[in-house]
């Protein structure tokens, strides 16, 4: 009931891909700092408006409420190219580096490991797309278990199912992307038929995928905790520089820290730790048909990954051949 991934072969690969991991850090601290100064002078600003008379800077926590939303809505804007541009330019990398194939290292990584995305997925917006449908079958996949908890009837399984579910849900952020990475891997060009595939290939291996996931969701939180917990009192520091009771929201900047720590460091971790499971476990397989039935019967979003696969096939296919044409009459 173990693992079947090597934490060592894992932080190899992060040695390798340094350039990537110094991107990350630049990427999600800046985020945790537009966090940090948003709810600081949202609280500020909402304790001035509320210090005179009766009023005691009240609206602290709420100016600080509105500055936190403002950053989400900012980081909700952006979700997009942070996925094309930062998590699956670092996936393209760590593939290259599970099959053994030079990278090129500093600035130059970087712009490789774009054009491998770009040749791949030409647009951010479709990458987008089919990392959210892949989402969405995970999610019929995870939620099949439920039903096994509605079919038996051993007293408490409800229970624990759910909470065993809960833990899952948290394991599906690595394995959309260990998806995107067989796309990359396979030199796919047709990425939602390649997706289907690699989801069919997942159901079918969906027990020794999900015990490893879990395994990797365990140590990436207990781990974010334990920095969750070394940051709360510098940030707990830092709050109460401003005025107004904002100390709830040290929590939160906290854990937005810790958050940044887990994505800089800790997720591409987790990512090629899981990619190892998945291409060894899937290596001499081929989808599976009943699998493939069933998922197409079943769920709406592989539904839509199949029609968009069989459109992308049509439209290649139907798009003129503009080689070799001359001014013949």
């Amino acid at each position: 009931m173990g693992w079947d991934f090597s934490l060592g072969a894992a932080m190899g690969a992060m040695v390798k891909t340094a350039p990537f991991i110094v991107l990350r850090m630049l990427v999600y601290f800046g985020i945790a700092i537009l966090y940090l100064i948003s709810v600081g002078a949202g609280g500020a600003i909402g304790y001035g408006f509320t210090s005179f008379g009766d009023g005691e800077g009240g609206g602290a926590i709420f100016g600080a409420l509105i500055g936190f939303v403002g950053a989400s809505g900012l980081l909700y804007w952006a979700r997009e190219y942070l996925l094309y541009l930062v998590k699956a330019g670092h996936i393209a990398v760590l593939t290259r580096c599970y099959d053994g194939q030079s990278i090129p290292g500093g600035q130059g990584q970087i712009s490789y490991a774009t054009d491998v995305v770009k040749d791949r997925f030409v647009e951010a917006s479709t990458l987008f797309a089919l990392d959210q449908l892949i989402k969405g079958v995970l999610r019929f996949l995870t939620g099949t278990l439920n039903m096994v908890a509605s079919i038996l009837p051993i007293p408490g399984l409800g229970n624990l199912v759910r909470l065993i579910n809960a833990v899952i849900r948290m394991s599906l952020t690595y394995v959309d992307e260990i998806i995107l990475a067989h796309n990359i891997r396979t030199a796919s060009q047709n990425p939602w038929e390649t997706s289907c595939d690699a989801l069919v290939l997942y159901a079918q291996n969906i027990k020794t995928m999900i015990r490893n996931a879990v395994w990797l969701t365990l140590m990436m939180w207990a781990l974010t905790f334990v920095i969750f917990l070394i940051l709360l009192g510098p940030v707990l520091g830092f709050m109460a520089l401003f005025p107004g009771n904002a100390g709830f929201f040290a929590f939160i900047v906290a854990f937005i820290f810790a958050w940044s720590f887990k994505a800089a460091l800790i997720e591409p971790l987790a990512i090629y730790a899981l990619m190892q499971v998945y291409f060894k476990t899937i290596e001499g397989q081929q989808p599976d048909a009943e699998w493939r039935a069933q998922l197409q019967s079943t769920s709406r979003q592989f539904q839509e990954m199949t029609e968009r696969a069989a459109n992308f096939v049509t439209a290649r296919s139907t798009k003129p051949d503009t080689t070799d044409q001359t001014n013949n009459p």
